[in-house]
Parts: C-alpha cells; sequence; structure tokens
C-alpha cells in the first residue's frame, strides 16, 4: 500500500529515502479522520513513529505553503524522555523536513547550554527536546513559543516512569491552548489516560498496534539454558548470530558490569550503557557502536532507552524481562525499517512457566532450543572464512609476488594451517554448553491435590555419589544442590535424596544421566569439592516409597505390646512397677503422711499460727501507713 497523498516537498523526501509502503501507525495518523485533531497514539517501539507524526503535524504547520517563512519563531514542540531519542528524532525530521526550509533544533541534557540558547536567539522552527532541559529554556525566557502550533510527547509513558511528570505539566501549561497535542506511547497506563483527558481536546485513540500481535520483522528465539550458565549462553548466541551491532539486557547494573568485564574479558568488543554513567562516557560509547569499533552493547533498560542503531540485527535478554511490554520495548530496538532482527530470550528452567505466559500475553510464538553448540558455531566458522573479505577481494601484484615466495619455501597446507590459525585467533571462543532440555509443560493440567500424584521414583534407577563435605564444612542443600547441577551439567529433576552428615555428603542421581554426570563432575580434580561414585543403593537405605514393601523394623507378636527395651512387657490390665533408682512412691511423697480423705493437712511449719480474728503482720503495717497518711 502507498502513503496517502502528502504535499511534494514530503513526497519527494519520502522517494528519496525509498519509504514506499507504510507502517500502520502512519497510515493511522494520515486517515481523514484524524487530520487537524488532538490525537492518543499507542504503537510499538520501532514503528515509524517518528516520520507518522512528522507527516501529521505537516499541515498544522505549513498550511496550504510549502516552505516555512524565513522568520524562524517555533511552531511546533517534540519532548522526547532521553538524550538519544530526541537526537534521534531531530536526525528523522531533518530529512523529512529538508525541502520545506525548515530548522530543526535540539535541546537535551549533556550539551552546552549557552550554545543552545544562541541558537534559540537565531531562531528554528522545530524544536526538539528533553523535558528538564526545554523546562529550563522556558524558564529562563528563552523559549519563545507564543506561535506554537503543535506539541508532541514521544515515548510519553517512558517520561512518565522516569519522573518528567511535573516538567511535562509546566510545558503544557505554558503553552498555547489553542495547540494540537499528539501523544504517542508504546502502553497506555491511567497516568497516560489522566495527562490525555486533562491537556486535550476531542483527542482521537489510535490503537495501531497492541500486545496481542508480535513485530512481524523480528524472529523471537527461546532458549533453555542452565541457571549458571547464562554467561556461557550468552557467548555462544553472540558467536552463533553473526551481527553487525547486539544490545543484550539485564536487570541490574550490577549484572550489566559484570557480564560486560566478561565478555570484555573472551574478546568481543564490548562497552556497557547503565545509570551509573556520566554523559561524556555514555556519548562515547555510543559512538563506539555507531562508529563500528564496538559490536555489543550491555545496557540496562532505562539507559538503552532512545537508542537507535542503524545496524542493530540482534537482542538478547540476558535476564528475563519483567513483563510483555518490556519484552516488546527491548526487542523492538531491532527489526526497524523493514530490516529483519533476531531477539533471543534466555530462560532458565525454573522460570518456563513465567516465560511462556509473558510470551503468550506479548502474541509472540518463539522457536523453543536449546543453547547453540561450540560444534555448530566450529562449522559456521567454517562456512564464514570462506565468504571472508581476505579470501574474496582481489588481491593485487604486490601480494600475489609475496605469495608465490611463501608458497616456494612452504606447502599449501602448511599456509592454509597458518590462515586457519590467523582467522581464529580472532574470534572469541565458544564455549561447551548444557542444554537443559524441554523439563516439564506447564501448559499440562496439573493434578488434583485430592489424588495424589503416584510415584514413579525407584530407589533401583538412582546411583549414590559421595562429596567430602558434611556439616562440620557447613553443607546445606541450599548451595550444594546448584553446584551438583553446575558440576554434572544436570537439573534438579535428575538429583534425588542427599543426606548429610558430619564428614560427608551423599547424593542420588538418575541412572538415566549417571554416565554423563560422572564424565563430568568426577574429572573436575581442580575443583575444591571432590565427587566420587559410591554405588547402588541397598534397599533398606533409604524409606521405601513402596507401601508393598517389607516394612525395615520386625513386628511385634499378635496380641502382645511392645515396650522399650529396658522395659519387659506386662499382663493386660496391669501397671508396670517403678524400676528406677529413686525411691518408690508408696506410702508417702517425700516421706509426709498422706491425710485422710476430706481432711485438711496440718500446718507444720516454724511459725505460730493466727488466732481467731487476729490480724497478720502485713495488715497491722498497712494499717499503720493509712492511719499516717491520713493525719
Amino acid at each position: 500500500m502507498a502513503f496517502p497523498l502528502t504535499p511534494p516537498p514530503f513526497a519527494r523526501a519520502l522517494a528519496e529515502r525509498k519509504y514506499e509502503d507504510p507502517t500502520p501507525v502512519q497510515l493511522a495518523v494520515l486517515e481523514a479522520k484524524a487530520e487537524g485533531r488532538d490525537l492518543v497514539v499507542s504503537a510499538q517501539t520501532g514503528s515509524g513513529k517518528t516520520v507518522a507524526y512528522g507527516l501529521a503535524i505537516a499541515t498544522t504547520l505549513l498550511g496550504e505553503a510549502e516552505r516555512f517563512s524565513q522568520e524562524a519563531s517555533p511552531v511546533a514542540l517534540i519532548v522526547a524522555p532521553t538524550r538519544e531519542l530526541a537526537m534521534q528524532v531531530e536526525r528523522e525530521l531533518e530529512w523529512l523536513y529538508h525541502y520545506t526550509g525548515a530548522r530543526i533544533l535540539s535541546c537535551v541534557g549533556g550539551m552546552d547550554p549557552k550554545r543552545e540558547r544562541r541558537r534559540l536567539a537565531d531562531g528554528a522552527h522545530i524544536v526538539v527536546g528533553t523535558p528538564g532541559r526545554l523546562r529550563d529554556h522556558l524558564e529562563r525566557g528563552v523559549l519563545n513559543i507564543a506561535d506554537l502550533k503543535a506539541v508532541v510527547l514521544d515515548e510519553a509513558d517512558e517520561m512518565l516512569d522516569l519522573g518528567f511528570r511535573e516538567d511535562l505539566e509546566f510545558i503544557l501549561e505554558a503553552t498555547p491552548a489553542t495547540r494540537r497535542t499528539l501523544l504517542f506511547s508504546a502502553t497506555m497506563p491511567k497516568p497516560i489516560a489522566m495527562l490525555a483527558k486533562r491537556y486535550q481536546r476531542n483527542s482521537l485513540r489510535i490503537e495501531a498496534t497492541g500486545l496481542t500481535r508480535a513485530h512481524a520483522d523480528i524472529e523471537y528465539r527461546a532458549i533453555r539454558v542452565a541457571p549458571n550458565e547464562v554467561e556461557h549462553a550468552v557467548v555462544n548466541v553472540l558467536r552463533f548470530v553473526d551481527s553487525p551491532s547486539t544490545i543484550v539486557f539485564c536487570n541490574t547494573r550490577d549484572h550489566v558490569r559484570h557480564l560486560h568485564a566478561t565478555l570484555s574479558e573472551r574478546g568481543f568488543s564490548a562497552v556497557n550503557l547503565s545509570g551509573e554513567l556520566s554523559q561524556g562516557e555514555r556519548n562515547h560509547a555510543m559512538q563506539a557502536l555507531r562508529d563500528g569499533r564496538a559490536r555489543v552493547c550491555v545496557a540496562t533498560d532505562v539507559a538503552a532507552r532512545g537508542i537507535d542503531l542503524p545496524n542493530l540485527g540482534l537482542v538478547i535478554h540476558a535476564d528475563l524481562p519483567n513483563d510483555a511490554e518490556t519484552l516488546q520495548h527491548r526487542s523492538g530496538r531491532t527489526g526497524r525499517a523493514g530490516k529483519k532482527g533476531v531477539s533471543v530470550v534466555l530462560i532458565p528452567l525454573s522460570r518456563r512457566r513465567k516465560a511462556e505466559q509473558m510470551l503468550a500475553a506479548a502474541g509472540v510464538n518463539p522457536v523453543w532450543s536449546g543453547p547453540p553448540q561450540a560444534e555448530d558455531i566450529r562449522k559456521l566458522d567454517q562456512q564464514r572464512m570462506l565468504q571472508d573479505p581476505i579470501l574474496t577481494q582481489v588481491s593485487s601484484e604486490e601480494d600475489l609476488e609475496m605469495a608465490r615466495s611463501v608458497l616456494a619455501s612452504r606447502s599449501p597446507e602448511e599456509i592454509a594451517a597458518a590462515l586457519v590459525r590467523i582467522y581464529r585467533s580472532k574470534l572469541p571462543a565458544a564455549e561447551d554448553v548444557f542444554d537443559p532440555g524441554p523439563g516439564r509443560d506447564f501448559r499440562e493440567a496439573k493434578p488434583s491435590r485430592k489424588e495424589p500424584r503416584a510415584s514413579t521414583s525407584d530407589p533401583r534407577d538412582y546411583t549414590w555419589f559421595r562429596l567430602d563435605i558434611g556439616r562440620k564444612n557447613n553443607a546445606d542443600p541450599k548451595w550444594l544442590l546448584p553446584m551438583i547441577c553446575r558440576r554434572g551439567k544436570v537439573t534438579k529433576v535428575d538429583i534425588g535424596a542427599i543426606r548429610i552428615t558430619d564428614n560427608e555428603t551423599r547424593f542420588e542421581i538418575a541412572n538415566a544421566v549417571v554416565e554423563r554426570f560422572a564424565l563430568a563432575s568426577i574429572v573436575a580434580d581442580d575443583e575444591d569439592v571432590k565427587i566420587e561414585m559410591v554405588g547402588r543403593a541397598p534397599e533398606a537405605a533409604r524409606p521405601s516409597r513402596n507401601p508393598e514393601r517389607k516394612p525395615n523394623f520386625k513386628p511385634a507378636p499378635e496380641g502382645e505390646r511392645v515396650r522399650y527395651e529396658d522395659r519387659k512387657p506386662h499382663a493386660e490390665g496391669e501397671r508396670p512397677k517403678f524400676q528406677g533408682a529413686g525411691k518408690p512412691k508408696g506410702e508417702g511423697y517425700k516421706g509426709k503422711k498422706p491425710f485422710s480423705a476430706g481432711g485438711k493437712p496440718k500446718f507444720e511449719g516454724t511459725a505460730r499460727p493466727r488466732a481467731e480474728g487476729e490480724k497478720t503482720v502485713f495488715k497491722e503495717k498497712k494499717a499503720a501507713w493509712k492511719k499516717k497518711k491520713r493525719s
């Protein structure tokens, strides 16, 4: 479908950029019912919304004219949450409005404010900026908005999440009431709806894309990983998917620092982005990504907002996103402008159920698999080497002369092997990772609690192993279980009973994986904890889960009651006598004679019993104290 009828300057700019098929959001804002109205638009990241609102406000800004007047007074204000997004919007509008003579200026944090004031004084038709810097220019009186005709809030939900609500309200209240307001947001939470209701008039709600449909240009892959091998899986995914640039998302700053250090140590050209970086460090990292000096960016969700890399072909979710919206925000960094992209979600087995629910909410049907294996990566390296420019480009006469001299002294096999070594030396080594398998399918119906699940475990299906640590070494299943899984490349469902004694720990491994476990765990002699195989468990080594098995104790004869070993059985109705070392309870207790039934014990103490009517000493003292108080 071609673009709707647009003014000649914009049609020419779109044709030069080879924009032939409009995106859904671009078609929606250019419909007749949306012309001249305030808009509330829901659109995913990377859906072409910058061009959409650039075309939507074109007639509002220009009217019937095709070029702007020489007097450069701001007629449009674009507000973006981050510096990177604001500068990206500036670049997009520059080519879109190139043939209209528009002067476009960005005002963002991290730049020289004095220089921006001088440029504002020289005049600008469209001003793009972040909320804090725009408010600062408005308060200082250097940004004249008397002739403003349109205001666009780009990524409004992110601006509210970052705490810019007061700045946005200040800007909207300072602008003329006759302005046109366009609000673009990937999600539509309640604060966004309240903001639209307060500052818009007769607005039109446009749902360009939603969570029920995934991005068509993004291929989603769900990779099962062991919890302790996430970083190794990231390494192998980066090596398997050959992308010019990649973003790896983490949930915390600490994980960003750790993963960035790991990738740099492996030989990847990587940079990191997090909230703790200064603006200068952030600019340096972004420039390294744009000019190709760095190919991998490790970032948090907040730090990566507004990032637009033209060759971004891969997004890796090293940490599982918190919800479907975050998944789409992250994945939307790739697959832009008609280009294909890959979004890889690393999913530990313990979080598979949450991942399935999140992917379903996002309308994503990913391809499930294990992590790429080192053998597969080596095969790809062989194919890529044959297509490398070092072999395909035309050789000069000087190169051919040197090649002849090398052939005279070395065999072709030796030269080819040296070339392979040189090629591999530039590549990070692939990791040996473990595929934990599909695990349990959480979509199956769960058994009812009223009907207990039949036991499928048999002691004969397990083999015992031994660790040389026990309670004296603070052995605890909380850290023993992950260590056993990591060392043996197994999951916790493959581990049976764990028994901890003072000096050692014994545990069971299912016979289905015992060979793999033994090969992976026992050969690791460099580990502090030694693992060795003990053998199969005896029949009575563990409690039976089968009620038909014989009990481990000897039953008592029929009709006879068993007492403690130091007591003899007594006849029915007979009371056992006390057989301890103390004095038995006979005629009295502690040598005192018992009193007759209904009688009272006589006082046998040393104090004199008081006569009838006689006051006690306490009552005499209390009476004397009351008398003294009255006086």
